[in-house]
């Protein structure tokens, strides 16, 4: 029985490697995933991480980070970070966020992760996005943490480090839960916003955070708020 489980997980990793073999057929070399976390949240920074994987690649339970506990994810980290021929992980700040817009933030915390790869990539598998700013060839896969290993690879690697980025705040800025739900728009963490306000790691071009700045009046009660999870 535990011989036919090892052999099923083999061969679902095997699967998830399905896009880097297509790549290597068409020619490339260095394959790297790339994937991002938090660009959802109303505090904190948006985390990308760009993953090399060997060909030869072999890591039980490797999956979309959302997909594990918090203890797997972090041993999966240390891992894949011993396995990879390489890896970068990159964040961008609210205060940079609030600038650029979340969309392009992502995209700057990857283009940063690619570029400080060494070995530098020759392909590019991507969760959902283009970087246009790259002149690397890529393929952007829609849900690619399901699909891709080393975009899985890359989501947890990514995953770990906000979190840990997330559990350091709430000790600068206490009475947020910051620890518990990561910035996302919890009932908790839109309970201690109105009670506290915004502190300097909320994105205030998020609402309701740019509500209350902008001096707005759709400022919506903790109430009206769906709860999201981390």
């Amino acid at each position: 029985m535990i011989h036919d489980d090892i052999k099923k997980e083999q061969q679902r990793v095997a699967a998830m490697m399905k896009y880097e073999r297509h790549a290597y057929r068409d020619g490339h070399k260095i394959i790297a995933g790339l994937d991002e976390v938090g660009r959802g949240p109303l505090a904190g920074p948006v985390v990308a991480a760009a993953v090399i994987l060997p060909q030869s690649f072999f890591l039980a339970d490797i999956n979309d980070s959302k997909q594990l506990s918090a203890v797997k994810r972090s041993r999966l980290s240390a891992e894949i970070k011993q396995k990879a021929v390489a890896w970068a992980v990159a964040s961008v700040y609210p205060s940079r966020l609030d600038e650029v817009n979340i969309l392009n933030a992502t995209r700057q915390a990857m283009c940063h992760c690619v570029v400080h790869l060494s070995p530098q990539p020759d392909f590019l598998l991507i969760d959902a996005l283009r970087l246009n700013d790259i002149e690397i060839e890529q393929l952007a896969l829609v849900k690619g943490d399901s699909l891709s290993a080393s975009i899985a690879c890359a989501s947890i690697l990514a995953k770990v480090e906000r979190d840990m980025a997330m559990e350091g705040f709430n000790q600068l800025y206490p009475g947020y839960g910051l620890d518990k739900h990561k910035g996302y728009a919890t009932r908790e963490h839109i309970e201690a916003l109105w009670r506290l306000g915004p502190c300097q790691i909320h994105r205030r071009s998020f609402n309701p955070i740019k509500s209350w700045f902008s001096g707005g009046n759709d400022v919506q009660q903790p109430a009206l708020f769906e709860q999201n999870e981390p």
